[in-house]
């Protein structure tokens, strides 16, 4: 017992010199908290190596499941009223152009057609978690920029799980009985996801914040956020979709307070802080030499395919720059590329580890790498007055 409250002690003390460092830096605390995580984890000192097996995966689902929530809160009808067809044209275009670029540049390095199409799928995957912290750490969270570009994250995802799972069908083979399950499975975990987020959020909306301020909230809005995550894993649905789904529900719906906002706002960020850390933790660093030139490819064609795709999708409504800015901005990739990774291999045996190493060696630099694209794109974008604070 005394080891687990020492090891808690050293991440939150961790936490906070990250914090102390980033005012002293350029450095977003997301990209120093992963670093803090690899310097902790088997690439480096490789201690509290319980935490990584144990902790992480339940840390993991609390803290992603809590941010949904809060994302989905930002979706209100006076963002979809602004900037509505911006957030569905934009994720869409980005998540298209990412394949494109990624799906042909593979396929002209000679790699065989169901690899490139299942790489180029999960190329379009985000890392919400990233992206939502460097929005809310340079306060751009109630910017026009900033809210849109939350909005498409929160979408986002979706359009991968699509891609991917079309994919899966074509690399599977579209007439055998294993692609049509891969195509169920997948049309259920999205649309199970938002008929369960909307199932929780309608009566949540109207339920909770009657009874008075202060604990009560914080009890509701816990216990009805951990009962989605919950009953999302046993129904085997999209937690993190369902929990935007529940969010925007409710703040949509409950038109006599927001307080389940604030009252998780207050302690998210202790959640979010052991996940970055542990992250960081669990990535192991000697997959960065074992990708190769087809994982530095992949690493080239992803990032050029985000930054076109915003651009060409911006042209189209008239901001192309600023739709190359978004584009930049959803580098970070996390646990759901991990995820698609994993459920691909299973259909490639023959190339499972070629695609394995790829998106972990990946995963390590975007996660590094990813969170100062957001900052920059948010501070390029101040710095050209277009973002309305």
């Amino acid at each position: 017992m005394g080891y687990t409250f020492l090891m808690l002690a050293a991440f939150f003390l961790i936490g906070l010199g990250v914090h102390l460092l980033c005012l002293k830096t350029a450095l977003p605390r997301v990209t120093l908290l992963i670093l803090a995580g690899i310097l902790m984890g088997p690439s480096a000192l490789d201690v509290f190596p319980e935490a990584r097996q144990v902790w992480f995966p339940m840390i993991s689902d609390i803290a992603l499941t809590m941010l949904g929530f809060l994302i989905g809160g930002s979706m209100n009808s006076r963002l979809f009223r602004e900037q509505g067809k911006e957030i569905l044209v934009l994720s869409l275009g980005v998540a298209a152009g990412t394949f494109t670029v990624v799906f042909a540049g593979l396929l002209a390095l000679g790699e065989g057609l169901a690899l490139a199409l299942l790489l180029a799928a999960i190329a379009t995957a985000t890392d919400p978690a990233a992206t939502a912290d460097v929005v809310i750490e340079e306060g751009s969270d109630h910017s026009r920029f900033g809210r849109r570009l939350l909005g498409i994250v929160a979408v986002d995802d979706a359009w991968g799980l699509i891609i991917f799972s079309l994919c899966m069908v074509l690399a599977t083979g579209l007439g055998s009985g294993a692609a049509d399950a891969s195509l169920l499975a997948s049309l259920w975990e999205i649309g199970g996801a938002v008929a369960l987020g909307f199932g929780i959020g309608l009566p949540m909306a109207f339920l909770t914040g009657r009874i008075q301020k202060g604990e009560p909230i914080l009890v509701e809005a816990l216990g009805l956020v951990f009962l989605c995550a919950g009953l999302a894993m046993t129904l085997q649905v999209s937690y993190l979709l369902a929990a935007v789904v529940m969010g925007a529900t409710v703040t949509n719906l409950a038109k006599h307070h927001n307080r389940p906002f604030r009252a998780i706002e207050g302690i998210e960020w202790p959640f979010l802080l052991l996940f970055f850390i542990l992250a960081g933790a669990s990535l192991d660093t000697s997959a960065l030499l074992a990708g190769g030139v087809v994982g530095f490819a992949y690493f080239c064609l992803r990032t050029v395919g985000k930054v076109i795709g915003g651009y060409l999708t911006g042209a189209a409504l008239g901001k192309p720059a600023e739709g190359a800015r978004t584009g930049f901005a959803m580098l970070p990739q996390a646990g759901v590329a991990v995820a698609m990774a994993l459920t691909a291999s299973a259909a490639l045996p023959d190339s499972s580890d070629l695609l394995l190493t790829i998106v972990l060696a990946s995963t390590v630099v975007f996660e590094l790498l990813g969170p100062l694209a957001v900052r920059w794109s948010l501070r390029a974008e101040r710095r050209l007055g277009t973002l309305a604070e």
